[in-house]
C-alpha cells in the first residue's frame, strides 16, 4: 500500500464530476482502495474521495476514528464506497465545522442533513444500503460532494464562517474540553 499525493484546491480534478466505476472486479480497483485507505490514515483524515488523489472515479473511503483533527469522531473501520448514492435525507440539517485534505489549513461551518439513507457497492461487489446519522452522515455528504466536483467551501454560507485550522484548534476545541 502506498500513500498518494492529495490534489489541492485549484486542481481541475476537484471540480469535475467523477465517472462511475463500471468494473468492480478490476484488479486495479483493489489497489486503488488500499492506497486510498493508506492515504486517509497517514493524513489523519476521516474520509477521502478518489478525485482527491487525481482519480476521477465515483469511489470514496469513510474511515472515521478519533484523531488530532477530529478528536470526538466515532470509530468506523475504513470502508470503500463504490458508486455511492444518496437515496433520501431528513429535513433537519445541522451546521458543524469541516476541513478537507484538499483545502489544508482552513475550516468552514457547513450545513448538512442530519440523517441520510445511502446505497453503495462495497469492495466485494455487494450492494449495501444503510442509514447514516450526524458525523457519519456529514462525512458521506462531504465525500459525495467531491464526486460531484464540489468542495466544502462551496457550501459555506458566509466568509465569516471560515477560520484557519490553528484558530479552530484554539477556539473550538478548547470550548469542547
Amino acid at each position: 500500500m502506498g500513500v498518494l499525493q492529495v490534489a489541492q484546491l485549484g486542481n481541475d480534478v476537484l471540480r469535475c464530476k467523477a465517472q462511475p466505476v463500471n468494473n468492480i472486479s478490476d484488479k486495479n480497483l483493489g489497489g486503488i482502495i488500499d492506497n486510498l485507505i493508506a492515504t486517509v490514515i497517514e493524513t489523519n483524515g476521516v474520509g477521502i474521495a478518489a478525485p482527491q488523489v487525481s482519480i476521477s472515479d465515483r469511489l470514496f473511503i469513510m474511515a472515521s476514528r478519533p484523531n488530532l483533527r477530529y478528536p470526538n469522531a466515532p470509530k468506523m473501520e475504513p470502508t470503500a464506497m463504490i458508486n455511492p448514492r444518496l437515496i433520501s435525507h431528513s429535513e433537519d440539517r445541522v451546521k458543524d465545522w469541516e476541513g478537507c485534505l484538499s483545502v489544508p489549513g482552513i475550516r468552514g461551518l457547513v450545513s448538512r442533513y442530519r440523517v441520510i439513507n445511502v446505497e453503495y457497492t462495497n469492495r466485494e461487489g455487494k450492494l449495501k444500503r444503510q442509514e447514516l446519522t450526524d458525523f457519519m452522515a456529514r462525512i458521506f455528504q462531504h465525500e459525495y460532494d467531491h464526486l460531484e466536483g464540489i468542495v466544502f467551501l462551496d457550501r459555506v454560507e458566509s466568509t465569516t464562517d471560515l477560520m484557519t485550522e490553528d484558530e479552530y484548534q484554539k477556539q473550538i476545541l478548547q470550548l469542547k474540553n
